[in-house]
């Protein structure tokens, strides 16, 4: 056989000109980057999360530790002869009508107030999230179920639902009491929430190699898919915490909410409303006070779900 096949000739550049590169290597000194990582690298640069949180920071102390910021009893040392009475150097923002200082009675307050809205919000996320995650997750006629359910739920406003307990339970108005009659109807907003983006992530490629390699159902639900799925709650709970808050005003407000020897914003608001036009300053700082927390909770929820959103990021 012939050896004459012809053959080409191939050229190789020599080393000192052509310097190996590693183009597809990881580089060591990027930082790491994810969901969380981002959001919290966007967060910091906006001014409206660190005022936000600086309120609420404020809020949070005021709740545990009140004597920090007066030293004044809220109920003790009433004096009629004080009642509406003008701002003193002592009383920085004057008197109810009752002759109580109106300050004293705003910090010892906000620990009320915060309580009715965090167990409200735990409350509603604990059910919220058993309802949503089983009910997005497994589909079928457990979704049926428990997707009336939230619905029958939904279609009764918590605040009617509210009165309506509070009143049934009048011998036993207090902070878990009133509590509780607001976040049982309040949770289906957050099965909701949860239910839809389970829906979204139960279809993903890490999903369904889990299911692949043979891990049960309920295990995926809780490794893979419901923590990738939890963030859109986050941001629901913050800003239904400043609902709650609200919603416990009201109710004070109405009559139906906590005693009128528990101090919260909502009884101090209640009881100043006759006195409008006499004494304004006994319902406007309360009111304030309400405002800015209700207001800073709010804030910090938008300011989480566009840090959360990519595409929210990416159009800023």
């Amino acid at each position: 056989m012939s050896n004459n096949t012809p053959t080409s000739k191939h050229f190789v550049a020599p080393l000192e000109e052509t310097p190996l590169v590693a183009i597809d290597a990881v580089k060591v000194g990027e930082r790491p980057s994810n969901l969380w990582i981002d959001a919290w690298r966007d967060m910091r640069r906006r001014p409206m999360f660190w005022i936000s949180a600086a309120i609420i920071l404020l809020v949070v102390i005021v709740a545990f530790f009140p004597t920090l910021f007066t030293q004044v009893p809220p109920n003790d040392n009433c004096q009629l002869s004080n009642s509406n009475g003008a701002p003193t150097a002592e009383h920085i923002l004057g008197f109810t009508k009752q002759g109580c200082d109106v300050f004293s009675r705003i910090i010892h307050g906000t620990s009320t107030s915060l309580s009715v809205g965090i167990i409200v919000i735990i409350l509603t996320t604990v059910l919220g999230v058993l309802f949503g995650m089983f009910a997005g997750y497994y589909g079928g006629w457990v979704d049926s179920v428990l997707s009336r359910a939230g619905d029958i739920f939904f279609s009764i406003p918590y605040i009617l639902a509210a009165v309506v307990i509070m009143s049934v339970f009048s011998a036993y108005r207090n902070v878990f009491v009133i509590s509780l009659a607001i976040g049982i109807f309040a949770w289906p907003a957050t099965a909701r929430v949860l239910r839809a983006e389970i829906f979204r992530v139960k279809n993903s490629d890490y999903v369904m190699a889990a299911q692949a390699l043979g891990v049960s159902k309920f295990r995926i639900l809780i490794r893979h898919v419901l923590p990738n799925s939890i963030a859109p709650v986050i941001v629901v709970s913050t800003i239904s915490l400043g609902a709650a808050i609200v919603a416990e005003a009201t109710l004070s407000f109405l009559g139906v909410g906590l005693p009128n020897t528990t101090m919260s914003w909502g009884n101090d608001i209640s009881q100043a409303q006759t006195d409008l036009r006499t004494a304004p300053q006994t319902l406007i700082y309360p009111s304030i006070a309400l405002s800015l927390t209700v207001l800073s909770f709010i804030m910090l929820g938008e300011v989480i779900r566009d840090a959360l959103d990519p595409k929210a990021r990416a159009q800023r």
